[in-house]
Protein backbone atom coordinates (compact mmCIF):
# COMPACT_ATOMS: atom_id res chain seq x y z
CA UNK A 1 0.00 0.00 0.00
CA UNK A 2 3.03 2.22 0.81
CA UNK A 3 4.44 1.66 -2.26
CA UNK A 4 1.33 2.02 -4.07
CA UNK A 5 0.83 5.39 -3.01
CA UNK A 6 4.17 7.01 -3.05
CA UNK A 7 4.45 5.80 -7.10
CA UNK A 8 1.17 7.51 -7.43
CA UNK A 9 1.64 10.85 -5.60
CA UNK A 10 4.94 10.95 -6.88
CA UNK A 11 5.64 13.86 -9.91
CA UNK A 12 7.25 11.81 -12.75
CA UNK A 13 9.54 13.93 -15.02
CA UNK A 14 10.54 12.39 -18.54
CA UNK A 15 12.85 13.72 -21.00
CA UNK A 16 13.97 12.77 -24.59
CA UNK A 17 15.71 14.66 -27.42
CA UNK A 18 15.08 14.92 -31.08
CA UNK A 19 14.96 11.40 -32.52
CA UNK A 20 15.15 9.33 -29.38
CA UNK A 21 11.53 7.88 -28.17
CA UNK A 22 9.85 9.11 -25.16
CA UNK A 23 7.92 7.06 -22.65
CA UNK A 24 5.39 7.56 -19.95
CA UNK A 25 4.18 4.57 -17.59
CA UNK A 26 1.89 4.34 -14.82
CA UNK A 27 1.91 1.82 -12.22
CA UNK A 28 -1.39 -0.71 -12.39
CA UNK A 29 -4.74 1.06 -11.66
CA UNK A 30 -3.54 4.20 -12.46
CA UNK A 31 -3.62 6.30 -15.52
CA UNK A 32 -1.57 9.19 -16.88
CA UNK A 33 -2.19 13.09 -15.81
CA UNK A 34 0.05 15.32 -17.80
CA UNK A 35 1.13 18.51 -15.96
CA UNK A 36 3.10 20.68 -17.83
CA UNK A 37 5.26 19.84 -21.15
CA UNK A 38 7.87 22.09 -23.11
CA UNK A 39 9.43 21.30 -26.37
CA UNK A 40 11.85 23.70 -27.58
CA UNK A 41 15.61 24.59 -26.67
CA UNK A 42 16.46 27.22 -23.73
CA UNK A 43 20.24 25.65 -22.74
CA UNK A 44 23.06 25.38 -25.02
CA UNK A 45 23.82 21.80 -26.55
CA UNK A 46 26.82 21.27 -24.69
CA UNK A 47 24.33 21.03 -21.46
CA UNK A 48 21.47 19.17 -23.05
CA UNK A 49 21.21 17.14 -26.04
CA UNK A 50 24.26 17.76 -27.90
CA UNK A 51 23.77 18.23 -31.93
CA UNK A 52 23.37 15.49 -34.07
CA UNK A 53 24.82 17.25 -36.95
CA UNK A 54 28.99 17.20 -37.40
CA UNK A 55 30.83 20.01 -35.01
CA UNK A 56 31.97 21.88 -38.56
CA UNK A 57 28.32 22.29 -39.05
CA UNK A 58 26.93 23.47 -36.34
CA UNK A 59 29.36 25.79 -35.75
CA UNK A 60 28.19 27.73 -38.69
CA UNK A 61 24.36 27.80 -37.85
CA UNK A 62 24.27 29.67 -34.46
CA UNK A 63 21.93 28.12 -31.49
CA UNK A 64 18.78 29.66 -30.85
CA UNK A 65 18.54 29.20 -26.88
CA UNK A 66 15.24 30.53 -26.76
CA UNK A 67 12.97 28.57 -28.76
CA UNK A 68 9.87 26.67 -27.46
CA UNK A 69 6.60 25.29 -29.10
CA UNK A 70 3.57 26.46 -27.75
CA UNK A 71 1.09 23.06 -28.35
CA UNK A 72 3.66 20.47 -26.49
CA UNK A 73 1.39 20.50 -23.75
CA UNK A 74 -1.82 19.65 -25.90
CA UNK A 75 -0.12 17.35 -27.98
CA UNK A 76 0.74 15.61 -24.97
CA UNK A 77 -2.59 15.48 -23.75
CA UNK A 78 -3.47 13.83 -27.34
CA UNK A 79 -0.57 11.33 -26.75
CA UNK A 80 -0.66 10.00 -23.34
CA UNK A 81 -3.68 11.58 -21.00
CA UNK A 82 -5.21 8.87 -19.16
CA UNK A 83 -3.60 6.19 -20.63
CA UNK A 84 -1.16 3.61 -18.53
CA UNK A 85 1.56 4.32 -20.89
CA UNK A 86 2.65 5.52 -23.83
CA UNK A 87 5.24 5.92 -26.63
CA UNK A 88 6.11 8.31 -29.69
CA UNK A 89 9.52 9.48 -31.80
CA UNK A 90 9.96 12.99 -31.01
CA UNK A 91 10.78 15.36 -33.68
CA UNK A 92 9.50 18.56 -34.43
CA UNK A 93 6.89 17.78 -37.10
CA UNK A 94 4.67 16.36 -34.18
CA UNK A 95 4.88 19.79 -33.22
CA UNK A 96 3.28 21.86 -35.69
CA UNK A 97 5.59 24.44 -37.19
CA UNK A 98 9.22 24.64 -36.44
CA UNK A 99 9.99 27.70 -34.64
CA UNK A 100 14.19 27.47 -34.83
CA UNK A 101 15.15 25.57 -37.63
CA UNK A 102 18.60 23.72 -37.60
CA UNK A 103 18.55 23.92 -33.65
CA UNK A 104 18.26 20.40 -31.76
CA UNK A 105 15.27 20.49 -29.71
CA UNK A 106 14.24 18.26 -26.63
CA UNK A 107 10.89 17.19 -25.15
CA UNK A 108 10.19 17.58 -20.80
CA UNK A 109 7.17 16.57 -20.09
CA UNK A 110 6.09 16.50 -16.20
CA UNK A 111 3.02 14.41 -15.36
CA UNK A 112 1.34 11.93 -12.48
CA UNK A 113 -0.05 8.80 -12.15
CA UNK A 114 -3.83 9.60 -11.13
CA UNK A 115 -5.97 6.44 -9.78
CA UNK A 116 -8.51 4.52 -12.28
CA UNK A 117 -11.59 5.34 -9.79
CA UNK A 118 -11.42 7.99 -7.29
CA UNK A 119 -13.42 10.31 -5.58
CA UNK A 120 -14.10 13.90 -5.49
CA UNK A 121 -15.49 16.18 -2.72
CA UNK A 122 -15.78 19.65 -2.05
CA UNK A 123 -16.30 22.09 1.13
CA UNK A 124 -16.94 25.40 0.92
CA UNK A 125 -15.19 27.93 3.16
CA UNK A 126 -15.65 27.41 6.57
CA UNK A 127 -17.67 24.74 6.23
CA UNK A 128 -16.28 20.99 7.59
CA UNK A 129 -15.30 18.07 4.94
CA UNK A 130 -15.55 14.74 5.66
CA UNK A 131 -14.06 11.27 3.74
CA UNK A 132 -14.74 7.52 4.94
CA UNK A 133 -14.26 4.63 3.41
CA UNK A 134 -15.98 1.28 3.78
CA UNK A 135 -14.44 -1.24 6.30
CA UNK A 136 -10.99 -2.49 4.96
CA UNK A 137 -10.00 -0.08 3.11
CA UNK A 138 -7.89 3.54 3.89
CA UNK A 139 -8.54 6.76 2.51
CA UNK A 140 -5.60 7.34 0.21
CA UNK A 141 -5.12 11.59 -1.04
CA UNK A 142 -4.38 11.87 -4.30
CA UNK A 143 -4.62 15.91 -4.98
CA UNK A 144 -6.15 18.58 -2.54
CA UNK A 145 -6.88 22.44 -3.34
CA UNK A 146 -7.81 25.48 -0.99
CA UNK A 147 -8.43 28.48 -2.43
CA UNK A 148 -9.90 30.11 -5.50
CA UNK A 149 -10.00 28.35 -9.32
CA UNK A 150 -10.42 30.23 -12.03
CA UNK A 151 -12.93 27.98 -13.19
CA UNK A 152 -14.35 28.62 -9.86
CA UNK A 153 -17.03 25.45 -7.98
CA UNK A 154 -20.41 24.53 -8.55
CA UNK A 155 -21.02 23.47 -4.88
CA UNK A 156 -19.30 27.47 -4.10
CA UNK A 157 -20.46 30.04 -6.29
CA UNK A 158 -18.86 32.67 -6.63
CA UNK A 159 -20.33 36.30 -5.60
CA UNK A 160 -19.18 38.84 -6.94
CA UNK A 161 -18.61 41.34 -4.33
CA UNK A 162 -16.33 43.78 -6.45
CA UNK A 163 -12.96 41.81 -6.60
CA UNK A 164 -11.40 40.37 -9.15
CA UNK A 165 -12.01 36.91 -10.26
CA UNK A 166 -8.16 35.61 -9.99
CA UNK A 167 -6.68 32.27 -9.10
CA UNK A 168 -5.11 31.50 -5.54
CA UNK A 169 -4.43 28.13 -4.13
CA UNK A 170 -2.57 27.48 -0.56
CA UNK A 171 1.07 25.57 -1.11
CA UNK A 172 0.22 23.41 1.45
CA UNK A 173 -2.96 21.73 1.25
CA UNK A 174 -1.62 18.67 -0.18
CA UNK A 175 0.64 18.13 2.87
CA UNK A 176 -1.78 18.75 5.38
CA UNK A 177 -4.62 16.43 3.98
CA UNK A 178 -1.74 13.69 3.74
CA UNK A 179 -1.14 14.69 7.12
CA UNK A 180 -4.62 14.35 8.44
CA UNK A 181 -5.99 11.38 6.34
CA UNK A 182 -3.80 9.48 4.83
CA UNK A 183 -3.90 5.59 5.66
CA UNK A 184 -7.05 6.67 8.10
CA UNK A 185 -10.51 5.00 7.31
CA UNK A 186 -12.09 8.12 7.83
CA UNK A 187 -11.48 12.25 8.42
CA UNK A 188 -12.66 15.27 8.83
CA UNK A 189 -11.46 18.76 8.72
CA UNK A 190 -12.38 22.45 8.21
CA UNK A 191 -12.22 24.42 5.14
CA UNK A 192 -10.44 27.27 6.94
CA UNK A 193 -7.78 29.61 6.78
CA UNK A 194 -7.07 28.81 10.33
CA UNK A 195 -6.38 25.11 8.34
CA UNK A 196 -4.73 25.77 5.68
CA UNK A 197 -3.94 29.91 5.84
CA UNK A 198 -5.15 32.35 3.78
CA UNK A 199 -3.32 32.75 0.15
CA UNK A 200 -5.75 34.84 -1.22
CA UNK A 201 -6.93 38.52 -1.23
CA UNK A 202 -9.18 39.53 1.94
CA UNK A 203 -12.61 39.29 0.94
CA UNK A 204 -12.29 35.99 -1.67
CA UNK A 205 -14.10 33.02 -0.87
CA UNK A 206 -12.21 30.35 -0.92
CA UNK A 207 -12.92 26.27 -1.05
CA UNK A 208 -11.42 22.29 -0.46
CA UNK A 209 -11.14 20.39 -3.05
CA UNK A 210 -10.00 17.11 -2.60
CA UNK A 211 -9.56 13.75 -4.72
CA UNK A 212 -8.70 11.03 -3.10
CA UNK A 213 -9.07 7.02 -3.24
CA UNK A 214 -10.00 4.04 -0.71
CA UNK A 215 -7.65 1.62 -1.18
CA UNK A 216 -7.59 -2.10 0.12
CA UNK A 217 -4.78 -2.39 3.16
CA UNK A 218 -4.86 -5.31 5.96
CA UNK A 219 -2.36 -4.11 8.66
CA UNK A 220 -0.43 -7.34 9.88
CA UNK A 221 1.96 -5.61 12.84
CA UNK A 222 2.02 -2.41 14.85
CA UNK A 223 4.20 -0.98 11.80
CA UNK A 224 3.28 2.72 10.96
CA UNK A 225 1.36 2.54 7.78
CA UNK A 226 3.42 5.45 6.05
CA UNK A 227 7.10 4.53 6.87
CA UNK A 228 9.25 3.05 4.30
CA UNK A 229 11.02 -0.05 4.77
CA UNK A 230 14.72 -0.60 4.44
CA UNK A 231 15.13 -3.97 3.11
CA UNK A 232 19.13 -4.09 3.13
CA UNK A 233 19.07 -4.23 7.11
CA UNK A 234 17.79 -7.69 8.88
CA UNK A 235 15.03 -7.72 10.48
CA UNK A 236 15.08 -6.73 14.20
CA UNK A 237 14.10 -9.26 16.79
CA UNK A 238 11.61 -8.78 19.22
CA UNK A 239 9.07 -10.45 21.59
CA UNK A 240 6.45 -10.29 18.79
CA UNK A 241 8.48 -11.97 16.59
CA UNK A 242 9.11 -15.20 18.91
CA UNK A 243 5.08 -16.27 19.08
CA UNK A 244 5.14 -19.82 18.59
CA UNK A 245 4.97 -21.26 14.92
CA UNK A 246 0.97 -22.21 15.69
CA UNK A 247 0.19 -18.84 16.03
CA UNK A 248 2.27 -17.48 13.06
CA UNK A 249 0.53 -20.20 10.72
CA UNK A 250 -2.75 -18.69 12.03
CA UNK A 251 -2.25 -15.61 11.46
CA UNK A 252 -0.61 -16.34 7.90
CA UNK A 253 -3.53 -18.38 7.11
CA UNK A 254 -6.61 -15.24 7.92
CA UNK A 255 -3.84 -13.42 5.80
CA UNK A 256 -4.80 -15.61 2.83
CA UNK A 257 -8.37 -15.51 3.25
CA UNK A 258 -8.62 -11.85 3.11
CA UNK A 259 -6.53 -11.32 0.18
CA UNK A 260 -8.47 -14.08 -1.15
CA UNK A 261 -11.83 -12.09 -0.32
CA UNK A 262 -10.56 -9.24 -1.33
CA UNK A 263 -9.72 -10.06 -4.65
CA UNK A 264 -12.81 -11.34 -5.38
CA UNK A 265 -14.46 -8.71 -3.92
CA UNK A 266 -11.84 -6.19 -6.55
CA UNK A 267 -12.69 -8.84 -9.45
CA UNK A 268 -15.66 -10.57 -9.67
CA UNK A 269 -15.91 -11.67 -13.53
CA UNK A 270 -12.03 -12.84 -13.19
CA UNK A 271 -13.41 -14.97 -9.72
CA UNK A 272 -17.01 -16.00 -11.45
CA UNK A 273 -14.39 -17.58 -14.51
CA UNK A 274 -12.10 -19.35 -11.93
CA UNK A 275 -15.06 -20.75 -9.98
CA UNK A 276 -17.02 -22.00 -13.08
CA UNK A 277 -13.24 -23.59 -14.87
CA UNK A 278 -12.87 -25.23 -11.34
CA UNK A 279 -16.10 -26.54 -11.45
CA UNK A 280 -15.79 -28.05 -15.25
CA UNK A 281 -12.52 -29.78 -14.35
CA UNK A 282 -14.14 -31.53 -11.19
CA UNK A 283 -16.59 -32.77 -13.15
CA UNK A 284 -14.28 -34.04 -15.98
CA UNK A 285 -11.81 -35.54 -13.31
CA UNK A 286 -15.34 -37.29 -11.34
CA UNK A 287 -16.18 -39.04 -14.98
CA UNK A 288 -12.73 -40.03 -15.83
CA UNK A 289 -13.13 -41.52 -12.01
CA UNK A 290 -16.09 -43.20 -12.78
CA UNK A 291 -15.20 -44.87 -16.22
CA UNK A 292 -12.27 -46.44 -14.92
CA UNK A 293 -14.26 -47.64 -12.41
CA UNK A 294 -17.18 -48.97 -14.67
CA UNK A 295 -14.43 -50.00 -16.94
CA UNK A 296 -12.47 -52.10 -13.65
CA UNK A 297 -16.12 -53.41 -12.73
CA UNK A 298 -16.78 -55.13 -16.14
CA UNK A 299 -12.66 -56.48 -16.47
Amino acid sequence: FAGYISQALKNYTDRACDGEYVSLRCPHRTTISIQSSFYGRIVPSHQLCPSRYPHSYATLIKEDVACSVGTSLQKMLDECQDRRSCQFLVNSRLFGMDPCPGTGKYLLVWYKCRPNEYKSKVACEDDKLRLSCKKSMVIAIYSAIFGRTQGGSLECPYQNLGMPMIECQSATALQLMIKRCHGKRSCSIYASTYEFGDPCYPGIQKHLNVIYTCATFYPVDNTPLLLPVDETQPPALSSSSMEPVGVGTEMALLSNILAAYAFITENPERAALYFVSGVCIGLVLTLLALVLRVSCRTD
